[in-house]
C-alpha cells in the first residue's frame, strides 16, 4: 500500500472492455473523491468494442462508436495516458512505456516510467500465428482498430480500382479469411452485406467478389452446439461464400495461401483470425507466470503471481471451475471480470478480502450483417436454448449496450442510441474513404 501521505497509485494498462469498464467505475467511486490516482494506459488514443472491428473492417460502423479515452477520463475522474507499456520492475513497483513515435518516425513522447500499488493487466490479445510463413507478412489482421481502418483502406481501394475499369481480365476480387470462428464468419457476412450495398449504389462490378473462409477443423464456430455451426453454415453457402473446411494452413504467399493438401488458394486480400495468444512481451515480465500463449496466469480473484498485479480479459489465464480449461476469451467474460476485480480492489483499499470470479456463460451469438443471428442463450430456468433471427439480434445488441452502460451510465447510452439512429437514416451505410 502507498505511504498515508500519497494517494494509492492504481494503474491499467489496456483500455479494451475490460479495462475502460474497470477505469470507469473506480474513477466514479474512488477518483471522484480523490482517495485514489487511477491511471489507464493504452497505445491507441480511442476505444472500440472489439467485437464490432469486423465492422470497422467492412466499413459499415459508424463513427460515433468510438470513444476518446481523454475524454472518458476526463469525464468519469481517472487520468489517461497514451503509450505501449514494454517492461515492469516488480520490486520498484513500475512499469516502463516505449516513446510513441509520430507518421514520420519522430519522437513524440520520451520513454516514461509509471510507478504503481495496484497494477491490473488488461491488454487483451492478438492474433496467433502459430508461426505459419508468410503470415505476418502478407496477412491482414483485426486486432486493434488501426488494424481495422488499414483493411477497409485496402478494401475500398481494391472496389475503386474494380470500378474504374482497370481490371481488365474481369478476373473477381478475391477475398479469403483463415479462421471459421466469430470474428471470420461475422467479417465474411459483412464483406458480402458491403458488397450487396455497393453495386446499389452504382459500384457494380464490386459485386464480382470472391470470398473464401479457410478453417483448420472441420466444423465452424466451434462454441456454438453443432446444430447451430451447421444452419450457419448453410447461411454462408447460401451467400455465396466458399467455405474451405478441414483445410490447415502451411504457408501465405504474395498470391494466396496453400493449405496441407497441396491446394493454393488465390487471394487478393488475406486476413487472418485463427486462434489467439497474448502479445509476446508478456512472457518477460519480470517472472510472472505465463502460460502457454503468453497469458498471466492468475487465481480466482485475478490475481497473479505478486500480490499487487491483476490481470483480466484475454491476456489472463483464468482458471474456470469443474471444467478442464480456463475462461473462454469472450467480451462476456472480459466484463464479468471488470465488475469482480472493481470489488476486489475497493477491498484491497478498505482491508478487506477479494472477490472471487466465477465465469457464468451466458452462451454465444454471432451475427451474419443483415441476415440472420444466430446463437445460444444459457440460463439456470432453461438450460441452454437455441436462437435465432430477431431475438438473437436483440440479445447480440444487448451485450454492446451493456457495455456501453457501463462506460457512459444508462442516460448517456439511451442518447447516444437515438443519435446513431437519426445518423444512420441519413447517411451512407457504408464508408467509403
Amino acid at each position: 500500500m502507498a505511504d498515508n501521505n500519497e494517494k494509492h497509485k492504481i494503474v491499467i494498462v489496456g483500455g479494451g472492455a475490460a479495462g475502460l469498464e474497470l477505469a470507469t467505475r473506480l474513477g466514479n467511486k474512488l477518483g471522484k473523491k480523490g482517495l485514489v490516482e487511477i491511471t489507464l494506459l493504452d497505445a491507441s488514443s480511442t476505444h472500440i468494442w472489439k467485437p464490432l472491428l469486423h465492422e470497422v473492417a467492412a466499413g459499415t460502423l459508424g463513427e460515433t462508436e468510438e470513444i476518446e479515452y481523454l475524454n472518458q477520463a476526463h469525464r468519469n475522474h481517472f487520468r489517461f495516458r497514451l503509450g505501449r507499456m514494454e517492461g515492469l520492475n516488480r520490486r520498484k513497483k513500475e512499469i516502463y512505456v516505449s516513446p510513441t513515435l509520430g507518421d514520420k518516425g519522430e519522437e513524440l513522447i520520451p520513454r516514461r516510467t509509471f510507478s504503481y500499488d495496484t497494477l491490473v493487466m488488461s491488454v487483451g490479445s492478438v492474433s496467433n500465428t502459430f508461426n505459419i510463413k508468410g503470415v505476418a507478412e502478407h496477412c491482414m489482421f483485426l486486432d486493434t482498430t488501426s488494424q481495422a481502418f488499414k483493411f477497409q483502406k485496402q478494401l475500398v481501394e481494391a472496389y475503386m480500382k474494380s470500378h474504374a475499369g482497370s481490371n481488365t481480365d474481369n478476373k473477381p476480387l478475391s477475398i479469403a479469411i483463415v479462421g471459421a470462428g466469430a470474428t471470420g464468419v461475422e467479417l465474411s457476412a459483412q464483406l458480402h452485406e458491403v458488397t450487396d450495398l455497393l453495386a446499389v449504389y452504382g459500384l457494380d462490378e464490386s459485386s464480382n467478389v470472391k470470398l473464401t473462409i479457410i478453417e483448420a477443423a472441420t466444423q465452424l464456430l466451434p462454441a456454438l452446439p453443432s446444430k447451430l455451426a451447421i444452419a450457419t453454415q448453410q447461411q454462408l453457402i447460401k451467400l455465396g461464400i466458399d467455405l474451405k473446411m478441414g483445410r490447415r494452413v502451411v504457408e501465405v504467399t504474395k498470391e494466396g495461401i496453400k493449405t496441407h493438401d497441396g491446394e493454393m488458394i488465390e487471394a487478393d486480400l488475406k486476413v487472418w483470425a485463427a486462434g489467439i495468444k497474448a502479445p509476446d512481451w508478456m512472457k518477460q515480465l519480470d517472472g510472472l507466470e505465463t502460460n502457454h500463449i503468453n497469458q498471466l496466469v492468475v487465481d480466482q480473484t485475478l490475481k497473479t503471481s505478486d500480490d499487487a498485479i491483476f490481470a483480466m480479459g484475454d491476456c489472463a489465464a483464468c482458471p474456470w471451475p469443474d471444467h478442464d480449461e480456463n475462461v473462454p476469451p469472450r467480451a462476456q467474460a472480459a466484463h464479468q471480470q471488470a465488475s469482480a476485480l472493481y470489488k476486489t480492489l475497493v477491498n484491497r483499499l478498505n482491508g478487506r478480502p477479494p472477490v472471487n470470479y466465477v465465469y457464468r456463460d451466458y452462451g454465444s451469438l454471432v451475427a451474419l450483417g443483415k441476415y440472420t443471428t444466430v446463437g445460444n442463450l444459457m440460463g439456470n430456468l432453461m438450460g441452454s436454448v437455441s436462437v435465432g433471427g430477431f431475438i438473437a439480434r436483440v440479445v447480440y445488441l444487448s451485450l454492446y449496450k451493456m457495455h456501453q452502460v457501463a462506460i457512459h451510465g444508462y442516460f448517456r447510452t439511451a442518447m447516444l442510441t437515438l443519435s446513431n439512429l437519426f445518423r444512420r437514416s441519413a447517411h451512407a451505410k457504408i464508408k467509403m474513404h
